[in-house]
């Protein structure tokens, strides 16, 4: 058991998907494997699926849990058994620092510094690219995250007016949701967008 904690801590570690903000990428009760360690050697890109603490950005910040209820969560995470804590989230990555993220283009699509996104290899069938227009400029060290299911999901987009301006530091970073790992049919890799693979994004327009 020791061993089994000291990998969940440092290496990688099951959630539970509570909600539908990123169908059908990820359903309800999914269970995505977070890879711990993907960002401690490596940088956060376009199109990754991330979990991170919303303290700050999504979630007021708030004090830790009590000790017994925090000690059961994180036993219960080992083998994916609980819900994520009500502040951690799971979304995708749209901008990094030093983006301008815009919707939408004469053709409503999702605009980074300038070039259209193709969503439609991970976007909600049906869904708009967004229901509102915004602009942002990411800061460094921050990211702009939205949900697959656009039209059902809190992001980025809805944090805009609140004090951290919808922006996810890069230190509250859990991970990369990586894996899916149950139910059996739908294990698999959630691998990066290919519409994310362009190297144009970092062209200032």
């Amino acid at each position: 058991m020791v061993v089994v904690l000291v990998v969940n801590s440092w290496v990688a570690q099951p959630f539970v998907i509570p909600s539908g903000s990123m169908e059908n990428t990820l359903e309800v009760g999914d269970r995505v494997l977070v890879n711990k360690l993907a960002y401690k050697y490596g940088d956060i890109h376009r199109g990754d699926m991330i979990v991170f603490d919303g303290r700050g950005s999504f979630t007021p910040e708030s004090g830790s849990p009590d000790p017994v209820t925090g000690a059961l969560r994180k036993l219960g995470g080992v083998f994916g058994f609980t819900n994520p804590d009500d502040n951690d989230f799971v979304k995708r990555v749209i901008g990094i620092g030093g983006d301008v993220v815009k919707c939408c283009d004469t053709q409503g699509r999702v605009t980074v510094n300038g070039v259209p996104l193709d969503e439609g290899d991970y976007l909600h069938p049906g869904d708009k690219p967004s229901d509102f227009p915004f602009e942002a400029a990411v800061p460094k060290g921050k990211l702009w995250v939205m949900g697959d299911h656009r039209s059902n999901s809190a992001d980025s987009r809805d944090h805009l007016g609140d004090p951290g301006g919808g922006m996810v530091p890069e230190s509250r970073v859990i991970g990369r949701a990586q894996w899916i790992i149950w139910p059996f049919g739908r294990i698999r890799g959630a691998d990066r967008p290919k519409t994310f693979d362009r190297s144009d994004f970092d062209r200032r327009g």
